[in-house]
C-alpha cells in the first residue's frame, strides 16, 4: 500500500477531487492548511501589492494499494497543474499495514 500527500492550490481542490472520484479514488482526508513557498516576491493586482509569503493550500492525505499509486498520482497532477510556480508537490510512501476498525480485517481489501 502506499500513501500519497498533496499539496495543492485552495483553488483546484474541487477539480482534483472530482477527477479522483473518476478514476475510483472515493476515499480521502484533505486539511486547508498555510504554508512557505520558494518564491519571495510579492503579486500586485489592481495597484494592490499582495505578499504569496503565506501561501493557502490544500492538504490531501491518500492511501491506495500498490497497484493505483500511478493512476492516483497521474491524475492528482493533471488536475492540480496551471503551469505556474506554486502548484504543490506530492509525496508519496510505503504503508507497512491498515486495519479496518469496524471489522478489524487488515490488508489491501480494508480500502474497497
Amino acid at each position: 500500500m502506499k500513501k500519497i500527500e498533496a499539496i495543492i492550490r485552495k483553488s483546484k481542490f474541487s477539480e482534483v477531487k472530482e477527477a479522483l472520484h473518476k478514476v475510483g479514488v472515493n476515499f480521502f482526508s484533505y486539511w486547508d492548511v498555510t504554508g512557505l513557498g520558494n518564491e519571495k516576491e510579492g503579486h500586485v493586482y489592481r495597484s494592490i501589492s499582495y505578499s504569496t509569503s503565506d501561501i493557502k493550500r490544500s492538504y490531501l492525505s491518500i492511501v491506495v494499494n500498490d497497484d493505483f499509486e500511478e493512476v492516483t498520482v497521474k491524475t492528482i497532477i493533471e488536475s492540480a497543474k496551471t503551469g505556474e510556480v506554486g502548484d504543490g508537490k506530492i509525496f508519496v510512501s510505503d504503508i507497512k499495514e491498515c486495519y479496518r476498525i469496524r471489522t478489524g480485517e487488515k490488508g489491501g481489501e480494508t480500502l474497497k
